[in-house]
């Protein structure tokens, strides 16, 4: 694109204000007014559709290197863009595993390549994801891309001195460990939320207290430190309260939430298909009211959405045999939509706060997360709220297409993605 390209988005609803037009000229946002005139520029009419910052996911599996029959880091990003999202967090647990400055650096250069959205590697913690020695994460700071989030996700830093290490040690470039909250002993053999529908099904239990007595622990890591400390999918009623009162101490937690954490239940279980197997499991309805209400009040900082792909022979299988899992960018903000927006617990100025502003303020992402105002980066998600549409897999953009969505109609549709004023979706499609 040349700098002289020019788009006006006419007659959008901008966050916490009236309808009014932005003009995109190269990457930045020109001008916001009423009645911009389009001197050549591309004219979309954008009347009763929300504007957005582009969206940012603090937690997307992309697979690559390794596991490129799952995802990639092209067609990840595809499906990113597709879902409003103009930059993703790619976590470490691949094959070879992101803990040298080398594979993050890779995973970055083919993120820059694909053009689709801005891929930034998160680095591993300990070596291999083992839990048992610190990764090199200072060289993956230092390296072209400039790590900020460390995390084993996957696996738990479980090793309380291993963790203490890597929250001094990030500490010293402010940066960031991003926890999977899961005592390994707690969970031994686990296939779901442990509870009265894992009873009844005689499945092996998930009990809360495996999440949340970690993040009880982390945040007391954390706190002595005074280091950062980021918790990944939190699940639990039991969790919102610890991160709650850390955060009343003034400590430096962050949380995030997934968007199938803020619908779907354990009753789903009963079916035993395994597209309803994630790590943290689906949890009660009362966790599920509770994660709702502490991201509507700030205790949870973000959406994330633990995007997890997985080829169609990993959960086509008996529900013990299936990989844990659900691909997530496609459909994220229309589930936000669903819980928050049109319940009532969050207006548009807030999943703006929780989609794009915090996860890229706790990922240090620059260029994202910014406000649409003339002189910013033209990285803009535009939404049209009223649509309702059936989730069809077969037209994802995703490798993948384990979505626990399917045949389930959800309201929103992103018509058009821009990535520093290159529209990477027109009219719900890819360029």
């Amino acid at each position: 694109m040349s700098d002289t390209t020019k788009t006006l988005l006419r007659g959008a609803r901008l966050i916490g204000a009236d309808a009014t037009d932005v003009l995109i000229e190269g990457e930045t946002i020109a001008a916001v007014g009423q009645d911009l005139p389009a001197d050549g520029a591309t004219v979309i009419e954008a009347a009763g559709q929300i504007l957005l910052p582009g969206l940012v996911d603090l937690h997307t599996h992309l697979r690559e290197p390794g596991r490129e029959d799952s995802e990639t880091v092209l067609t990840g990003p595809r499906a990113a863009a597709v879902g409003g999202y103009t930059a993703v967090h790619a976590m470490a647990n691949t094959f070879p595993v992101a803990d040298t400055a080398g594979v993050v650096e890779q995973v970055w250069r083919l993120g820059r390549e694909s053009g689709y959205c801005d891929v930034q590697p998160v680095g591993a913690v300990t070596v291999g994801l083992e839990g048992k020695q610190l990764a090199e994460l200072g060289a993956m700071h230092e390296s072209a891309a400039g790590v900020v989030v460390f995390s084993d996700d996957g696996k738990c830093v479980d090793d309380a001195v291993i963790m203490r290490r890597a929250l001094e040690y990030v500490k010293a470039f402010d940066g960031v460990i991003a926890q999977h909250a899961q005592e390994p002993r707690l969970t031994e053999g686990a296939q779901m939320n442990e509870g009265t529908v894992s009873a009844e099904l005689g499945l092996g239990g998930w009990p809360a207290v495996a999440e949340e007595s970690i993040i009880a622990r982390d945040v007391l890591l954390a706190a002595h430190v005074d280091s950062r400390v980021h918790i990944c999918h939190l699940s639990t009623a039991g969790s919102v309260e610890i991160v709650r009162w850390a955060k009343s101490k003034g400590w430096r937690v962050t949380a995030e939430v997934t968007p199938h954490h803020l619908l779907l239940t354990d009753e789903l279980v009963r079916s035993y298909n395994p597209v309803y197997k994630v790590n943290p499991p689906l949890r009660t309805e009362a966790d599920v009211m509770a994660l709702r209400e502490a991201l509507a009040d700030g205790t949870i900082d973000c959406v994330a959405t633990d995007h997890a792909p997985h080829p169609h022979e990993d959960k086509d299988c008996e529900w013990g045999a299936a990989a844990m899992g659900m691909v997530g960018l496609e459909t994220a903000l229309s589930v936000v939509q669903h819980t928050m927006v049109d319940t009532g617990l969050l207006d548009w100025a807030g999943v703006a706060d929780r989609m794009s502003f915090r996860p890229a303020a706790i990922g240090r992402l620059a260029g994202h997360g910014r406000p649409v105002a003339a002189g910013e980066p033209a990285n803009l998600t535009l939404l049209d709220p009223a649509y309702r549409g059936v989730v069809n897999p077969a037209g994802f953009a995703s490798r993948s297409r384990n979505t626990p969505y399917e045949g389930r109609e959800l309201p929103g549709r992103v018509t058009h993605t821009f990535l520093r004023g290159r529209a990477t979706v027109v009219d719900g499609n890819l360029t």
